[in-house]
């Protein structure tokens, strides 16, 4: 692209970003290839948000010159694959009814059968095979706070984070309210340990020996303090509680009634269509 055009998009790219409505500059072309075209709108839409102007007249210019190139490259490639555009419209259409057919069987899949599946089932199917329902990750329950350093009333919330009982739980969820970053309670709950940690600047050499020897993890640094609490805990090789593993079977029920009822779900549809005169099949002597 020339400079002058460089500058025009920068100027569009920037009013865009200013303007409150967003209806400005939306069927603006900036670029064209036979009659297809690139409007800012799609443009823009491409563009991370919070992204610096210059950074984003730089990923604008990209994105254009690539939409040009590919749309050459697709005009050239059908001037030169005319004889087999037959056959590739063909496999188009039968990728494009592939696709339609199984997005809607996966969500009739699972608007039917997971809601089909009852308590009971789940409990006795945990109960006859939980020896291989081994988990892979360390699990806790607890709560964790991300405060800010200088957020009032953080020794206060020190000490209460220490203890189980509803009133001090009570008085650090009013806190986290005004004050927190992050507030996760999941007393109730089977969280990942590594998740978790993932939020707060601690290395550990073994993940597993400090799961058993620490009930408390404390850490701050230049802008805030971390305080989880572990309450219970779970470690890899161990059976994966009820709980947990609730998800995981209902997929594992779900996939072996998916093959019965799909052919039950394709036999009756066809049924009803010969029946009702949707669909004829023609039989010849």
């Amino acid at each position: 692209m020339r400079n002058a055009g460089l500058w025009f998009v920068a100027f569009l790219l920037l009013l865009c970003a200013c303007d409150k409505k967003p209806s400005i500059g939306s069927s603006v072309v900036l670029a064209y290839v036979g009659e297809r075209t690139l409007t800012l709108s799609e443009v823009t839409d491409m563009i991370p948000k919070g992204t610096e102007p210059a950074d984003s007249l730089i990923i604008a210019e990209s994105i254009i010159k690539k939409w040009v190139k590919d749309a050459l490259i697709y005009d050239v490639a059908l001037r030169n694959l005319s004889e087999e555009k037959a056959e590739i419209n063909r496999l188009v259409e039968g990728y494009r009814r592939s696709l339609v057919r199984y997005r809607y069987q996966e969500r009739l899949i699972k608007e039917k059968l997971a809601s089909d599946i009852r308590e009971s089932e789940k409990l006795t199917y945990y109960e006859v095979n939980r020896k291989d329902l081994i988990l892979d990750r360390s699990l806790i329950k607890g709560l964790f706070l991300k405060v800010p350093v200088d957020a009032p009333g953080l020794s206060e919330v020190k000490e209460w984070y220490r203890q189980s009982s509803e009133s001090t739980l009570e008085k650090i969820e009013k806190y986290s309210v005004q004050n927190a970053v992050i507030y996760d309670y999941f007393y109730d709950r089977w969280v990942d340990f590594d998740d978790i940690m993932s939020n707060i600047p601690l290395r550990m050499s073994d993940p597993v020996t400090y799961l058993k020897t620490h009930r408390t993890v404390e850490v701050s640094d230049s802008s805030f303090c971390y305080l989880l609490k572990i309450n219970e805990y779970v470690l890899p090789g161990s059976e994966s509680p009820y709980e947990y593993a609730s998800q995981r079977i209902v997929e594992m029920l779900t996939n072996q009634r998916k093959v019965t009822f799909l052919k039950e779900f394709e036999d009756d549809l066809y049924n009803d269509a010969i029946r009702q005169g949707k669909a004829r099949v023609l039989t010849h002597p």
